[in-house]
């Protein structure tokens, strides 16, 4: 038995390789993987990175220009905008690895439900899917902020009941699709209960695809983060975050424009990193698009 499971793990590494050898292949791949790690690295390691304190103010030095000292120059309150954005990465990345992390926990758990439980439960789901999703984004985030207030909590409470659905929908097809396949059949024939068929048969084969979208969801989640932040009505001062640097840069943009810069220029590398990153892993593991190729 030991022989088999380490020639199982043996198989499971030398696939993971020969995929991640397959994205690396990839011109865009290959970008987006140096513009997510430059990101990921320069988020977890923010506090030996920034040169200056992210809330320090100077205004003896304020909307200065980049210079060897402040690299990006800095804000109306003479705060570093370099560190500010290191530290704003942060701050974005650990919002969306807590928003997707549960949203597609919710969104695995539901979808399967609604593809392979009973009709009535999967129209159930699928009204609540369709009602969630036919609120305008922004309308809904404004209300949801109203009743709750605004702060880090409440953003991540306004981008998983937004996600959800999504996941949910995506999950539910898969579902469908692969819960009549024989060894199915052939695990509900022999008595196996729905939560093993669920968690060891079907899980599994439609993980794969929910890991894909969730990874070009980042960008989606740290927008959303930046936007609510820019209304003021996300993360909250003295915190730095993307959406409150552009939303200072926009009020002092005829002063400076370094400021405005430097709160979206790490919006546009995120989205362009993890669209990259994302389109080509599902070019390499969706079969149907490796063979068209």
């Amino acid at each position: 038995m030991l022989t088999i499971n380490s020639f199982r793990s043996f198989l499971q590494r030398s696939s993971l390789l020969k995929n991640a050898r397959r994205v690396l292949a990839e011109p865009l791949g290959l970008l987006g993987v140096v513009l997510v790690g430059t990101i990921v690295i320069s988020a977890l390691f923010a506090d030996l990175i920034i040169p200056h304190d992210p809330i320090a103010i100077n205004p003896a030095v304020r909307l200065a220009p980049p210079s060897w000292e402040y690299f990006l120059g800095t804000d109306h309150l003479g705060r570093d905008l370099f560190s500010r954005v290191v530290m704003g990465g942060r701050v974005a990345l650990q919002v969306a690895f807590i928003c997707i992390s549960l949203s597609l926990g919710f969104g695995l758990a539901l979808g399967m439900l609604a593809g392979y439980g009973p009709r009535w439960l999967d129209n159930v789901l699928i009204l609540i899917f369709d009602t969630v999703r036919s609120f305008p984004t922004v309308m809904l985030a404004l209300a949801i902020i109203t009743l709750v207030g605004p702060s880090i909590e409440t953003v991540i409470l306004v981008v998983v009941v937004i996600s959800v659905p999504n996941y949910g929908r995506v999950v539910r097809a898969q579902t469908q699709s692969i819960k009549n396949n024989a060894f199915i059949l052939a695990e509900r024939s022999m008595g196996a209960s729905m939560s093993r068929i669920l968690g060891i048969h079907l899980l599994p084969n439609i993980v794969g695809p929910t890991i894909i979208l969730a990874s070009m969801e980042v960008p989606v989640v740290v927008t959303i983060e930046a936007g609510l932040s820019f209304l003021g009505l996300g993360v909250r001062p003295p915190t730095p975050s993307w959406g409150t640097i552009l939303n200072d840069g926009y009020v002092f943009v005829r002063n400076s424009p370094w400021p405005l810069i430097a709160g979206g220029l790490p919006l546009i590398i995120t989205t362009l990193g993890f669209t990259f990153l994302g389109e080509t892993m599902r070019d390499v593991l969706d079969p149907k698009l490796r063979n068209n190729r």
